[in-house]
């Protein structure tokens, strides 16, 4: 699923372009998502605790395994969130095993926070990345500006939180490589079994986040086309294409057969 000829992107909703409409809802967006100080505050407060106490984060609640389930086989617009640590592999030659362990856990558990705050799904954590997802089925519009927000927000997370208890101890700053992309997934589930056999997520939108994500620069956010087309005017004010070298990025849209656009945010 990763060669040349993958092809992405479902066309946009005929909303897109309507400004009204997306006025009307994101002025809903972000009512139950902390302001940025407070999430910061609360970050630092759990870092230092995992690095000077000890803390071990409370387990998440496992929300997303019970939409998957609830909703399997089912076929749903979403926009998908991939979020990877840079340079974790310095870090292992570099720092005690228990302090990279408990680094990478709080790293993890704080991106996840960030998602849910941002009204997102944790499909999982992979290694040194964490994989999120905003249900689009009846609002593109909406998700699409949730997910970006959460990217935002991860990035000022990990520089004014993070960092900053990190440096305390002398250890390496945290980068972090993001890519975001629109389209239609099937849930799917590996077993008999309802309640204990693996759920998951397979779609153009997975695939796509993860080679946008690879193409993405240190505390870089890159976004597909579909998630572009589907924000505000005066958040794409705040993004700039990306102009590929020949056959750095070679994935196709389904619908023109051009190359897929992706997007820098450079705001």
């Amino acid at each position: 699923m990763s060669d040349s000829k993958e092809k992405v992107a479902s066309e946009p909703d005929s909303d897109v372009k309507n400004n009204n409409v997306v006025d009307m809802l994101l002025s809903t967006d972000k009512q139950q998502t902390l302001d940025s100080d407070t999430m910061i505050l609360e970050t630092q407060k759990r870092v230092w605790g995992a690095l000077k106490k000890g803390y071990e984060y409370s387990g998440i609640i496992d929300e997303s395994d019970q939409f998957l389930r609830k909703n399997v086989f089912s076929k749903l617009d979403m926009v998908v969130l991939y979020v990877d640590l840079v340079g974790s592999t310095t870090m292992t030659l570099e720092m005690p095993e228990e302090k990279i362990a408990i680094i990478i856990s709080s790293f993890s558990q704080e991106m996840a926070s960030v998602i849910r705050q941002h009204n997102g799904y944790v499909l999982k954590f992979v290694g040194d990345a964490v994989i999120g997802y905003f249900v689009g089925e009846n609002n593109g519009l909406l998700a699409s500006d949730n997910a970006v927000s959460c990217a935002k927000s991860m990035i000022s997370i990990i520089q004014k939180g993070i960092n900053p208890i990190l440096n305390q101890y002398d250890y390496p700053d945290l980068m972090v490589k993001i890519g975001v992309d629109f389209g239609q997934n099937i849930i799917v589930r590996y077993g008999a079994d309802v309640k204990n056999s693996h759920v998951d997520l397979m779609g153009p939108a997975m695939n796509i986040a993860s080679k946008i994500q690879n193409m993405a620069k240190p505390n870089q956010i890159l976004i597909g086309d579909d998630v572009y087309q589907r924000l505000h005017p005066s958040t794409q004010k705040d993004f700039l294409q990306i102009v590929w070298n020949k056959d750095e990025w070679k994935y196709r849209s389904r619908v023109t057969g051009a190359i897929y656009s992706v997007y820098e945010f450079k705001g």
